[in-house]
């Protein structure tokens, strides 16, 4: 027999150690990974501290001063207003282009992105390297009459609370419409990131009697109100997205990432809309693959529909929601300018 020397036996004695070491490590990886993937809140509560800047995310009082009266930049702002009590954030903000505020103008419905966790209508969303509130500034200067959406965010509320607000958001301008001198039958609905998902969903429950009724909303709005929309970037298609995505949209919609198939039929609007969706422009960057299913979809159904794309178009990858980069960059000020001239052949 063939002696081991004691420098073999401590040898394979090591390695014995470091394939334990590394097999915990890995089963300690695997396993946080599992728990993160299925408590979702564990990540997204850490990406909220750091984004709230000491302001609470989710509140019944609104979180700013409310005013009343021009801008700096000469247009008309009343903020701050109520337009229901059921959930948190239900806080909306009208902006004229002027302070003649009885001229008919179309009314653009906007709501800000954020992941659902963060962002709010007065700071847009923290997760586009861009000017959300000067996109909105330079809308407004374009004649449209601007309604601008706070809505609940994750923890507090899950999917599909933000719709239910944007609904009742409907409602009361509707309600107020001659007090605030607001166009409804001329209705623009506008978002990006998270907002682009509430207005795709929203054109669709508006316009699709079956997925209203599976989200239980029954529309305030009808389709022939609602003259555009305006998707900056929605990531809809939830199979497609990557996992920092499936993070935050799988948080807003049940906490984990691992959503069912009845879960994504609810979530994911394309395969619900249907002939009578409003007219459409899509904007995409970051979500291009989604925005071009939507384009897809809308030309089969024969609806009105424009795609930006600059990848496509210009072989440029832009960052995410991308068009509002317009003050500064001939990408995103030509996508701007497309949609404005889709507006204006709509309205």
């Amino acid at each position: 027999m063939v002696a081991i020397g004691k420098d073999t036996v401590k040898k394979h004695k090591a390695l014995k150690v470091i394939l334990i070491v590394l097999s915990v490590i890995v089963i300690l990886c695997i396993g946080g990974f599992f728990i993160a993937a299925t408590h979702t809140q564990l990540v997204v509560g850490f990406l909220q501290k750091i984004a709230d800047n000491g302001k609470p995310l989710n509140s019944f009082e609104p979180l700013n001063e409310p005013q009343n009266g021009l801008k700096e930049n000469g247009q008309y702002l009343i903020s701050e207003i109520e337009y229901a009590k059921d959930y948190p954030n239900s806080f909306l903000d009208i902006i004229y282009p002027d302070e003649n505020r009885e001229i008919d103008r179309p009314t653009l419905f906007y709501f800000h992105g954020g992941g659902f966790f963060a962002g709010s209508k007065n700071m847009g969303d923290p997760l586009a390297a861009n000017e959300a509130t000067a996109l909105i500034d330079d809308l407004c200067a374009a004649g449209y009459n601007i309604v601008n959406v706070n809505y609940a965010l994750v923890p507090d509320e899950h999917f599909p609370v933000p719709l239910i607000q944007a609904n009742q958001a409907f409602s009361y301008i509707m309600e107020h419409s001659e007090e605030y001198h607001l166009n409804m039958d001329q209705v623009i609905l506008m978002g990006s990131s998270a907002g682009a998902i509430i207005s795709c969903q929203m054109g669709t429950v508006i316009t699709a009697p079956e997925y209203a009724e599976l989200l239980g909303i029954s529309p305030a709005l009808t389709p022939k109100q609602v003259c555009a929309i305006v998707a900056d970037d929605a990531p809809l298609d939830y199979e497609s997205f990557t996992l920092g995505c499936k993070f935050l949209v799988g948080n807003y919609v049940k906490g984990s990432i691992f959503l069912n198939k009845d879960e994504l039929n609810r979530y994911d609007c394309i395969p619900h809309m249907t002939s009578d969706y409003p007219p459409s422009i899509m904007l995409g960057s970051e979500y291009r693959y989604d925005m071009n299913e939507m384009n897809d979809k809308l030309d089969e159904l024969g609806v009105k529909n424009e795609l930006v794309d600059p990848y496509a178009e210009r072989g440029e990858e832009k960052p995410h929601c991308f068009v509002a980069n317009e003050r500064n960059d001939t990408t995103a000020k030509d996508a701007f300018d497309r949609v404005l001239a889709f507006l204006e052949a709509n309205t």
